[in-house]
Protein backbone atom coordinates (compact mmCIF):
# COMPACT_ATOMS: atom_id res chain seq x y z
CA UNK A 1 0.00 0.00 0.00
CA UNK A 2 1.37 3.40 -0.99
CA UNK A 3 1.18 6.47 1.21
CA UNK A 4 0.32 10.06 0.49
CA UNK A 5 2.57 12.98 1.28
CA UNK A 6 0.67 13.41 4.52
CA UNK A 7 1.35 9.80 5.43
CA UNK A 8 -2.21 8.51 4.93
CA UNK A 9 -2.62 5.18 3.18
CA UNK A 10 -3.46 5.08 -0.51
CA UNK A 11 -5.96 2.40 -1.48
CA UNK A 12 -5.37 0.73 -4.83
CA UNK A 13 -8.46 0.16 -6.98
CA UNK A 14 -7.80 -2.63 -9.46
CA UNK A 15 -10.26 -3.19 -12.32
CA UNK A 16 -10.23 -6.74 -13.74
CA UNK A 17 -11.45 -6.61 -17.34
CA UNK A 18 -12.49 -9.06 -20.06
CA UNK A 19 -13.16 -8.67 -23.80
CA UNK A 20 -16.63 -7.27 -24.51
CA UNK A 21 -16.62 -5.47 -21.15
CA UNK A 22 -19.49 -3.01 -20.59
CA UNK A 23 -18.00 0.48 -20.59
CA UNK A 24 -20.30 1.86 -17.88
CA UNK A 25 -19.27 -1.00 -15.59
CA UNK A 26 -15.77 0.48 -15.70
CA UNK A 27 -16.40 4.18 -16.20
CA UNK A 28 -18.96 4.64 -13.41
CA UNK A 29 -16.88 3.25 -10.53
CA UNK A 30 -13.61 4.56 -12.03
CA UNK A 31 -14.87 8.13 -12.22
CA UNK A 32 -16.29 7.92 -8.70
CA UNK A 33 -12.95 6.80 -7.24
CA UNK A 34 -11.07 9.30 -9.43
CA UNK A 35 -13.18 12.19 -8.16
CA UNK A 36 -12.81 11.00 -4.57
CA UNK A 37 -9.03 10.98 -5.01
CA UNK A 38 -9.22 14.58 -6.25
CA UNK A 39 -11.20 15.61 -3.16
CA UNK A 40 -8.99 13.61 -0.77
CA UNK A 41 -5.59 13.65 -2.48
CA UNK A 42 -3.85 10.31 -2.50
CA UNK A 43 -6.85 8.34 -1.23
CA UNK A 44 -7.16 6.08 -4.28
CA UNK A 45 -4.94 4.92 -7.15
CA UNK A 46 -6.58 3.26 -10.14
CA UNK A 47 -5.14 0.29 -12.05
CA UNK A 48 -6.53 -1.75 -14.95
CA UNK A 49 -5.63 -5.39 -15.56
CA UNK A 50 -6.79 -8.22 -17.83
CA UNK A 51 -5.79 -11.74 -18.86
CA UNK A 52 -4.48 -10.22 -22.11
CA UNK A 53 -2.77 -6.84 -22.69
CA UNK A 54 -5.39 -5.63 -25.20
CA UNK A 55 -9.11 -6.14 -25.60
CA UNK A 56 -12.15 -4.72 -27.38
CA UNK A 57 -14.99 -3.50 -25.19
CA UNK A 58 -18.69 -3.74 -25.97
CA UNK A 59 -19.33 -1.04 -28.55
CA UNK A 60 -15.92 -1.41 -30.17
CA UNK A 61 -13.64 0.75 -28.00
CA UNK A 62 -10.18 -0.81 -27.88
CA UNK A 63 -8.06 -1.03 -24.73
CA UNK A 64 -4.30 -1.53 -24.90
CA UNK A 65 -1.32 -1.72 -22.53
CA UNK A 66 -3.42 -3.29 -19.78
CA UNK A 67 -1.55 -4.76 -16.83
CA UNK A 68 -1.38 -8.54 -16.52
CA UNK A 69 -3.43 -10.00 -13.68
CA UNK A 70 -1.12 -9.51 -10.66
CA UNK A 71 0.18 -12.43 -8.61
CA UNK A 72 -0.74 -10.70 -5.35
CA UNK A 73 -2.77 -7.75 -4.10
CA UNK A 74 -1.88 -5.33 -1.34
CA UNK A 75 -4.19 -5.95 1.66
CA UNK A 76 -7.11 -3.56 1.48
CA UNK A 77 -7.07 -3.32 -2.33
CA UNK A 78 -10.47 -2.69 -3.89
CA UNK A 79 -10.86 -5.30 -6.64
CA UNK A 80 -13.55 -4.40 -9.17
CA UNK A 81 -14.69 -7.25 -11.44
CA UNK A 82 -16.54 -5.62 -14.32
CA UNK A 83 -19.29 -7.30 -16.34
CA UNK A 84 -19.52 -8.05 -20.05
CA UNK A 85 -22.29 -7.57 -22.59
CA UNK A 86 -25.03 -10.17 -22.88
CA UNK A 87 -27.71 -11.88 -20.80
CA UNK A 88 -26.10 -15.34 -20.68
CA UNK A 89 -23.14 -14.27 -18.63
CA UNK A 90 -19.45 -14.68 -19.43
CA UNK A 91 -18.82 -17.62 -21.75
CA UNK A 92 -16.22 -20.39 -21.43
CA UNK A 93 -13.64 -18.56 -23.57
CA UNK A 94 -9.97 -18.53 -22.58
CA UNK A 95 -9.81 -14.99 -21.08
CA UNK A 96 -12.86 -15.67 -18.87
CA UNK A 97 -11.46 -19.04 -17.80
CA UNK A 98 -8.14 -17.45 -16.83
CA UNK A 99 -9.88 -14.66 -14.88
CA UNK A 100 -12.01 -17.17 -12.98
CA UNK A 101 -8.92 -19.24 -12.15
CA UNK A 102 -7.17 -16.10 -10.95
CA UNK A 103 -10.11 -15.21 -8.69
CA UNK A 104 -10.27 -18.78 -7.40
CA UNK A 105 -6.59 -18.71 -6.45
CA UNK A 106 -7.32 -16.70 -3.31
CA UNK A 107 -6.10 -13.43 -4.81
CA UNK A 108 -9.04 -11.53 -3.27
CA UNK A 109 -8.60 -12.97 0.23
CA UNK A 110 -7.45 -9.67 1.74
CA UNK A 111 -9.23 -7.39 -0.74
CA UNK A 112 -12.60 -5.66 -0.90
CA UNK A 113 -14.34 -7.37 -3.82
CA UNK A 114 -16.77 -5.30 -5.91
CA UNK A 115 -18.64 -7.23 -8.61
CA UNK A 116 -20.53 -5.20 -11.19
CA UNK A 117 -23.27 -6.77 -13.29
CA UNK A 118 -22.07 -10.16 -14.66
CA UNK A 119 -18.90 -9.76 -12.61
CA UNK A 120 -20.99 -11.50 -9.94
CA UNK A 121 -21.26 -14.56 -12.18
CA UNK A 122 -17.47 -14.66 -12.57
CA UNK A 123 -17.06 -14.46 -8.79
CA UNK A 124 -19.63 -17.24 -8.35
CA UNK A 125 -17.80 -19.50 -10.80
CA UNK A 126 -14.63 -18.87 -8.80
CA UNK A 127 -16.37 -20.06 -5.63
CA UNK A 128 -16.36 -16.62 -3.99
CA UNK A 129 -20.13 -16.39 -3.48
CA UNK A 130 -20.71 -19.77 -1.83
CA UNK A 131 -23.27 -19.29 0.93
CA UNK A 132 -23.27 -15.51 0.46
CA UNK A 133 -26.02 -12.98 -0.16
CA UNK A 134 -25.56 -11.39 -3.57
CA UNK A 135 -27.20 -9.89 -6.66
CA UNK A 136 -26.55 -9.12 -10.32
CA UNK A 137 -28.27 -7.66 -13.39
CA UNK A 138 -31.94 -8.63 -13.52
CA UNK A 139 -31.33 -10.54 -16.76
CA UNK A 140 -28.67 -12.71 -15.10
CA UNK A 141 -30.39 -13.67 -11.84
CA UNK A 142 -31.01 -17.28 -12.91
CA UNK A 143 -27.52 -17.54 -14.41
CA UNK A 144 -26.08 -16.49 -11.05
CA UNK A 145 -28.25 -18.99 -9.17
CA UNK A 146 -27.07 -21.77 -11.47
CA UNK A 147 -23.42 -20.71 -11.07
CA UNK A 148 -23.63 -20.87 -7.26
CA UNK A 149 -26.68 -22.79 -5.97
CA UNK A 150 -25.72 -22.17 -2.33
CA UNK A 151 -25.82 -18.39 -2.73
CA UNK A 152 -28.82 -16.33 -1.57
CA UNK A 153 -29.48 -14.32 -4.73
CA UNK A 154 -31.56 -11.15 -4.38
CA UNK A 155 -33.49 -10.14 -7.48
CA UNK A 156 -34.53 -6.58 -6.70
CA UNK A 157 -31.54 -4.82 -5.18
CA UNK A 158 -29.15 -2.11 -6.36
CA UNK A 159 -26.27 -3.77 -4.53
CA UNK A 160 -25.73 -6.28 -1.74
CA UNK A 161 -22.93 -6.53 0.81
CA UNK A 162 -21.88 -9.77 2.47
CA UNK A 163 -18.70 -9.27 4.47
CA UNK A 164 -15.95 -7.96 2.20
CA UNK A 165 -17.85 -8.98 -0.94
CA UNK A 166 -20.16 -6.52 -2.71
CA UNK A 167 -22.27 -7.42 -5.72
CA UNK A 168 -24.35 -5.00 -7.76
CA UNK A 169 -27.00 -4.96 -10.44
CA UNK A 170 -26.20 -3.86 -13.97
CA UNK A 171 -24.30 -0.91 -15.39
CA UNK A 172 -25.12 2.28 -13.40
CA UNK A 173 -25.50 0.28 -10.17
CA UNK A 174 -21.71 -0.03 -10.19
CA UNK A 175 -21.56 3.73 -9.66
CA UNK A 176 -24.01 3.47 -6.75
CA UNK A 177 -21.83 0.77 -5.22
CA UNK A 178 -18.64 2.82 -5.65
CA UNK A 179 -20.28 5.83 -3.97
CA UNK A 180 -21.35 3.60 -1.08
CA UNK A 181 -17.80 2.30 -0.58
CA UNK A 182 -16.38 5.83 -0.81
CA UNK A 183 -18.86 6.93 1.85
CA UNK A 184 -17.76 4.09 4.13
CA UNK A 185 -14.06 4.80 3.68
CA UNK A 186 -13.86 8.60 3.31
CA UNK A 187 -17.12 9.73 4.87
CA UNK A 188 -20.62 10.62 3.74
CA UNK A 189 -19.69 14.21 2.90
CA UNK A 190 -17.06 13.09 0.39
CA UNK A 191 -19.51 10.63 -1.20
CA UNK A 192 -22.13 13.37 -1.48
CA UNK A 193 -19.61 15.72 -3.09
CA UNK A 194 -18.54 13.04 -5.60
CA UNK A 195 -22.18 12.33 -6.45
CA UNK A 196 -22.79 16.04 -7.01
CA UNK A 197 -19.70 16.31 -9.21
CA UNK A 198 -20.98 13.39 -11.31
CA UNK A 199 -24.52 14.85 -11.33
CA UNK A 200 -26.13 11.70 -9.92
CA UNK A 201 -28.33 10.89 -6.96
CA UNK A 202 -27.01 8.97 -3.97
CA UNK A 203 -28.95 5.71 -3.76
CA UNK A 204 -28.59 3.10 -1.04
CA UNK A 205 -29.43 -0.58 -0.78
CA UNK A 206 -32.81 -1.46 0.70
CA UNK A 207 -31.36 -3.00 3.84
CA UNK A 208 -28.95 -0.16 4.57
CA UNK A 209 -29.48 1.77 7.81
CA UNK A 210 -31.22 5.13 7.71
CA UNK A 211 -29.55 7.96 5.85
CA UNK A 212 -26.64 9.68 7.52
CA UNK A 213 -27.59 13.24 8.50
CA UNK A 214 -24.80 14.40 6.16
CA UNK A 215 -26.76 12.87 3.24
CA UNK A 216 -30.30 13.79 4.22
CA UNK A 217 -32.02 16.37 1.98
CA UNK A 218 -29.23 16.10 -0.65
CA UNK A 219 -30.95 13.85 -3.18
CA UNK A 220 -31.39 16.67 -5.69
CA UNK A 221 -29.40 18.43 -8.40
CA UNK A 222 -29.98 22.15 -7.72
CA UNK A 223 -26.56 23.91 -7.69
CA UNK A 224 -27.50 26.86 -5.43
CA UNK A 225 -29.04 24.62 -2.78
CA UNK A 226 -26.02 22.31 -2.89
CA UNK A 227 -23.75 25.36 -2.57
CA UNK A 228 -25.49 26.39 0.64
CA UNK A 229 -25.46 22.84 1.98
CA UNK A 230 -21.74 22.52 1.24
CA UNK A 231 -21.01 25.78 3.05
CA UNK A 232 -22.99 24.72 6.12
CA UNK A 233 -21.33 21.27 6.17
CA UNK A 234 -17.88 22.87 6.02
CA UNK A 235 -18.58 25.24 8.92
CA UNK A 236 -21.59 24.13 11.01
CA UNK A 237 -20.74 26.49 13.87
CA UNK A 238 -20.66 29.61 11.69
CA UNK A 239 -23.34 32.23 12.48
CA UNK A 240 -25.80 31.07 9.84
CA UNK A 241 -28.92 33.17 9.45
CA UNK A 242 -31.25 33.77 6.52
CA UNK A 243 -29.12 36.62 5.19
CA UNK A 244 -25.85 34.68 5.38
CA UNK A 245 -27.35 31.58 3.73
CA UNK A 246 -29.01 33.52 0.92
CA UNK A 247 -25.73 35.37 0.26
CA UNK A 248 -24.02 32.02 -0.37
CA UNK A 249 -26.78 31.09 -2.81
CA UNK A 250 -26.70 34.54 -4.47
CA UNK A 251 -30.45 34.91 -4.12
CA UNK A 252 -32.99 36.39 -1.73
CA UNK A 253 -33.94 34.72 1.57
CA UNK A 254 -37.48 34.22 0.29
CA UNK A 255 -36.33 32.55 -2.92
CA UNK A 256 -33.82 30.39 -1.05
CA UNK A 257 -36.59 29.16 1.24
CA UNK A 258 -38.65 28.29 -1.85
CA UNK A 259 -35.71 26.46 -3.45
CA UNK A 260 -35.03 24.47 -0.29
CA UNK A 261 -38.69 23.51 0.06
CA UNK A 262 -38.87 22.39 -3.57
CA UNK A 263 -35.54 20.54 -3.84
CA UNK A 264 -34.36 19.65 -0.32
CA UNK A 265 -37.82 19.34 1.28
CA UNK A 266 -36.83 21.32 4.36
CA UNK A 267 -36.12 24.92 5.28
CA UNK A 268 -32.58 26.38 5.14
CA UNK A 269 -32.48 26.90 8.91
CA UNK A 270 -33.78 23.38 9.56
CA UNK A 271 -30.89 22.11 7.46
CA UNK A 272 -28.44 24.13 9.55
CA UNK A 273 -29.85 22.55 12.71
CA UNK A 274 -29.58 19.06 11.18
CA UNK A 275 -25.91 19.52 10.28
CA UNK A 276 -25.12 21.00 13.67
CA UNK A 277 -26.78 17.95 15.24
CA UNK A 278 -24.67 15.66 13.00
CA UNK A 279 -21.52 17.49 14.10
CA UNK A 280 -22.54 17.27 17.77
CA UNK A 281 -23.32 13.56 17.40
CA UNK A 282 -19.85 12.92 16.03
CA UNK A 283 -18.27 14.82 18.90
CA UNK A 284 -20.35 12.92 21.46
CA UNK A 285 -19.43 9.51 20.03
CA UNK A 286 -15.82 10.23 19.07
CA UNK A 287 -14.54 12.49 21.87
CA UNK A 288 -14.76 12.96 25.64
CA UNK A 289 -15.77 16.62 25.48
CA UNK A 290 -18.47 17.67 27.93
CA UNK A 291 -21.82 18.64 26.44
CA UNK A 292 -21.29 22.40 26.81
CA UNK A 293 -18.10 22.22 24.73
CA UNK A 294 -19.78 19.91 22.22
CA UNK A 295 -22.63 22.41 21.88
CA UNK A 296 -20.21 25.32 21.36
CA UNK A 297 -18.15 23.50 18.73
CA UNK A 298 -21.28 22.44 16.82
CA UNK A 299 -22.80 25.92 16.81
CA UNK A 300 -25.48 25.66 19.53
CA UNK A 301 -26.07 28.40 22.10
CA UNK A 302 -25.83 26.02 25.04
CA UNK A 303 -26.04 22.37 26.07
CA UNK A 304 -29.74 22.93 26.83
CA UNK A 305 -30.30 24.19 23.28
CA UNK A 306 -28.46 21.14 21.92
CA UNK A 307 -30.62 18.78 23.96
CA UNK A 308 -33.81 20.36 22.57
CA UNK A 309 -32.62 19.95 18.98
CA UNK A 310 -31.03 16.55 19.63
CA UNK A 311 -34.35 14.79 20.33
CA UNK A 312 -35.61 15.61 16.82
CA UNK A 313 -33.23 13.08 15.24
CA UNK A 314 -31.88 10.84 18.03
CA UNK A 315 -34.09 9.17 20.65
CA UNK A 316 -31.17 8.27 22.92
CA UNK A 317 -29.78 11.10 25.08
CA UNK A 318 -26.16 12.10 24.39
CA UNK A 319 -24.86 10.37 27.54
CA UNK A 320 -26.57 7.08 26.62
CA UNK A 321 -25.30 7.24 23.05
CA UNK A 322 -21.74 7.91 24.24
CA UNK A 323 -21.89 4.92 26.58
CA UNK A 324 -23.20 2.69 23.77
CA UNK A 325 -20.33 3.70 21.46
CA UNK A 326 -17.78 3.27 24.22
CA UNK A 327 -19.05 -0.25 24.85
Amino acid sequence: MNTTAAGAATTEVLFALLPNVVLLDIAGPADAFRNAAALVPGSYRLRFAAPEPALVAAGGLQFAALEPLPQRLTPGTILVVAGIEGTRGPGPDEPARRLVQWLASGIARDALLLCVCSGSVLAARAGLLAGRECTTHHGLIEVLRAAEPSAHVHDNRIFVQDGAVFTSAGVTAGLDLALHVIGRQLGARVAAEVARELVVYLRRAGTDPAHSPWLMHRNHLHPAVHRVQDAVARAPAAPWGSAQLSAVACTSPRNLARLFAEHAHCSPLDYVQLIRFACARQLVTQSRLDLERVAAKAGFRSAQHLRRVWSRWEPRPPSVLREAYAA
